[in-house]
């Protein structure tokens, strides 16, 4: 999952104790940038196996500190705290924590068994990167439904505000389809987690123009 991972992010968002729109982002993301910054330093790992699901290339056959249900927890809980001692509300920590821990809860759904509750055996996942046919429609209905709901419980300010949710749109549904649609790596290199922390940031920063450009109704 991709960008099914920024729904709750939307909806936190529209929370009037909300952190803002790009922290929310980073928060939706934050078990992935994890991820993909331990694998450039070597403390976790994946490999490229074509055809492993139909839909994702990727071995995560080593990510405890990251995509155990016990790390994404512990991310959450060092998130809400950062937020915290930046905002100095419960809620919008909370808030934050909450959509960190969404990440694996989302995972669950896409992933193959890879997934652990403490970093060791037995993994979860119930694979739906194996049936295009459901995770694809259902990613969409997540993230614009989210956006949609975000949409109506927000007030652009002026021309600026709406074109910023519709840039936004079109960038989460491009990001997507080249996810989808791409072509598919043949080997681990650099590049894959380097382009995956690039894209996190992209989305994270025009998320946070896009709430400055809309006020909550």
């Amino acid at each position: 999952m991709f960008i099914g991972h920024y729904a709750p992010a939307f909806v936190a968002a529209t929370s009037k104790r909300s952190p803002g729109l790009g922290t929310l982002f980073v928060a939706a993301q934050l078990v992935d940038i994890g991820f993909f910054s331990f694998v450039l330093a070597g403390a976790e790992h994946m490999r490229i196996v074509p055809g492993i699901t139909r839909m994702n290339p990727m071995d995560l056959y080593d990510m405890p500190w990251t995509h155990s249900l016990a790390g994404s927890a512990g991310w959450a809980v060092l998130f809400a705290l950062i937020v915290w001692a930046w905002k100095r509300d419960l809620t919008a920590a909370a808030l934050a924590g909450a959509v960190v821990l969404s990440h694996w809860l989302l995972d669950l759904l896409v992933h193959r068994p890879d997934l652990t509750l403490a970093g060791s055996p037995p993994k979860f996942g119930l694979g739906l990167w194996n049936f295009p046919a459901i995770e694809m429609p259902l990613e969409l209905l997540l993230a614009f439904g989210a956006l949609g709901y975000y949409a109506v419980r927000t007030r652009a300010r002026g021309a600026t505000g709406t074109l910023s949710l519709a840039i936004l749109a079109i960038i989460l549904a491009t990001v997507q389809a080249i996810d989808w649609f791409g072509p598919e790596p043949e080997r681990l290199t650099p590049a894959i987690p380097i382009t995956a922390l690039v894209a996190y940031a992209v989305l994270a920063v025009l998320a946070g123009w896009n709430e400055r450009k809309r006020d909550l109704r």
